[in-house]
């Protein structure tokens, strides 16, 4: 009798467990959706929610109301929208959400957004074309005070079938509370240099994103909670861009042209980075001009006392940095924040007679400004 019963409870478990999995999740959304037209839907499942917003750097006029339909979902439907990627978020009750029906995301430390493609009739130069692809690999490294690095590391098409051949090494490094992978997955610079190498307007080069909150990454991995971000051009804000150009100096460098045919020149290394990262790439160049060749700073700057006080050789024998630097770029949007700090970085080299390479456009500290600093200045690296 008891082996009957627990056949009984086995079989009636076994019901159960079939029937749960086998029960639909709840409504799905469909969300986003491009319409034609480039008017765009996008779609929340909150049924206890009280208000959703919707909030998107395509959004000229602030945060949208969504209206409550059947089942729970929110909707609502904007635009038409011009085409191009933008990060995007739901706000549910004053939280901040990301669209848990896109698969892709913005990756940052403090917040997780979504990424809205909104395409052109024909794909536009950071979007993926029917052309030779190149590989993006996650690498780890030994960093400092013992703890592990992390890098993105894109090698361009033909790279695994050229065994024999050395490339250029770009270090690229992205912004304030960014992580290693907001380049690739937000900025698509390996895209972006698969379709300009395709069309032979970009060098074949090596691509390296760091992670450029070292303090961060430290903390995180002894157990403690990352610390704040100093100010701007703080002593603070300075030690910490330090910190990065030891990394990249004493063990990033290193491990990449240990483990990657990186041609092993001052000419063939340059380095990059957007707001905090372009901040860093200053700094990280003018004090290794042994190590870099070319530099780009997107929405970036240094200021004319860090220059005469940390850098005063750049300014002094402008002769020698135009030799030393094969490319000098600078670049901004004409609405952002930085724009007075970089164009009063920019008169600093013009008024030192130091050569750069500049672009001005509208628009203000977004991914879409630097995917076009991207595209213009990488026709210009390593020739």
């Amino acid at each position: 009798m008891k082996r009957s019963i627990n056949r009984w409870l086995f079989a009636v478990l076994c019901i159960l467990q079939f029937t749960a999995f086998a029960q639909p999740r709840g409504p799905f959304t469909n969300s986003p959706q491009v319409h034609e037209d480039k008017t765009v839907t996008f779609e929340y499942l909150a049924p206890n929610a009280q208000k959703v917003l919707l909030s998107g750097q395509f959004l000229t006029g602030g945060p949208v109301e969504m209206k409550k339909g059947e089942q729970g979902i929110w909707r609502t439907t904007v635009g038409p929208i011009a085409p191009d990627m933008y990060p995007y978020n739901f706000e549910v009750d004053g939280v901040g959400v990301m669209d848990p029906g896109n698969v892709n995301y913005f990756p940052n430390e403090r917040f997780k957004g979504s990424i809205l493609l909104v395409p052109g009739n024909q794909p536009r130069m950071y979007e993926m074309r029917n052309v030779p692809h190149g590989s993006v690999n996650y690498e780890y490294y030994p960093s400092l005070e013992n703890s592990t690095g992390y890098l993105v590391v894109y090698t361009p098409p033909g790279y695994d079938a050229s065994p024999d051949k050395s490339f250029p090494v770009f270090y690229l490094i992205s912004g304030t509370t960014d992580t290693e992978e907001t380049f690739y997955k937000v900025g698509n610079v390996n895209w972006i240099l698969d379709n300009l190498i395709a069309e032979g307007l970009a060098e074949p080069m090596i691509v390296v994103m760091p992670y450029g909150n070292v303090a961060a990454r430290i903390a995180e991995q002894n157990g403690k909670p990352k610390p704040e971000d100093p100010a701007r051009e703080s002593e603070a804000s300075n030690a910490r861009m330090k910190q990065l150009e030891n990394d990249l100096i004493k063990n990033i460098i290193p491990y990449v042209e240990s483990n990657y045919r990186a041609i092993k020149k001052r000419e063939s290394r340059a380095i990059g980075g957007f707001s905090r990262g372009g901040g860093q790439t200053l700094r990280a160049a003018y004090g290794n001009m042994d190590t870099f060749g070319s530099i780009c700073c997107y929405s970036a700057s240094a200021s004319p006392k860090d220059m005469d006080n940390d850098f005063s050789y750049i300014g002094k024998n402008p002769e020698q940095t135009n030799a030393q630097l094969k490319l000098n770029w600078v670049s901004v949007g004409n609405s952002d924040f930085m724009y007075p700090s970089t164009v009063e970085y920019m008169n600093y080299l013009n008024a030192h007679n130091i050569k750069y390479q500049g672009l001005i456009t509208s628009g203000g500290h977004t991914w879409m400004n630097v995917k076009k600093f991207m595209i213009e200045s990488l026709q210009l690296l390593f020739k």
